[in-house]
């Protein structure tokens, strides 16, 4: 039996997930989680053969879990499931080492396949959105920048970053300008768009 935790927020989504794996004679749903936070936990505690996990989650996002649970050696695979296709969010989630990427359209015995073939070691990514990916450009940002800009983008104020990635104020607005530049966005909210669209947020 392939042993399944979900990690989706929305009640309904994550409701047929659930229902649509439990109907396979071989998928056991053993744990299903509303946040980035929970996942760690909940496979720490059940073992799960594959983890499910969405992009868009409160707390930590999918990508950043799914890159610890391949660091940490945790025993699950990591399948991400999300309705995001741009080739920049693509790399991210290759650069996390994730087992499989799915669009939450596809047909669910794709899933369900999907499961199967990551379950038995395999790595499960569509063709042309992998192949999208490897065209895209690749993000000049550093890491603390894009840290920076994605706090920002979610709407800290300069304190409130510095604050949270133990920077000064000074070093956080350096970064932004550094951003800023390097995308030759026109200003800091410029830049969030310009890295948004490019899937690197």
């Amino acid at each position: 039996m392939i042993e399944v935790l979900i990690a989706e927020d929305q009640h309904m989504m994550r409701g047929a997930l659930v229902a649509l794996l439990n109907l396979e004679p071989d998928i056991d749903v053993v744990s299903e989680v509303s946040t980035g936070e929970e996942i760690i936990p909940a496979i720490r505690k059940l073992h799960p053969d594959v983890a499910i996990i969405d992009i868009d989650l409160p707390g930590r996002d999918g990508l950043s879990v799914a890159a610890e649970i391949h660091e940490a050696k945790l025993s699950a695979h990591t399948l991400i499931l999300t309705n995001l296709s741009r080739p920049g969010t693509i790399r991210r989630a290759l650069d996390a080492r994730v087992d499989g990427y799915l669009l939450k359209d596809a047909p669910p015995d794709k899933l369900a396949n999907a499961v199967r073939r990551i379950a038995a070691g395999s790595r499960v990514v569509d063709n042309d959105l992998a192949a999208a990916a490897w065209r895209a450009d690749e993000c000049p940002l550093t890491d603390r920048e894009l840290s920076v800009l994605r706090l920002a983008a979610g709407g800290d104020d300069i304190p409130e970053i510095a604050e949270n990635l133990f920077l000064s104020p000074g070093t956080v607005r350096n970064y932004l300008t550094a951003a800023v530049t390097k995308l030759d966005a026109r200003n800091r909210v410029d830049a969030i768009r310009i890295a948004t669209d490019a899937g690197w947020l």
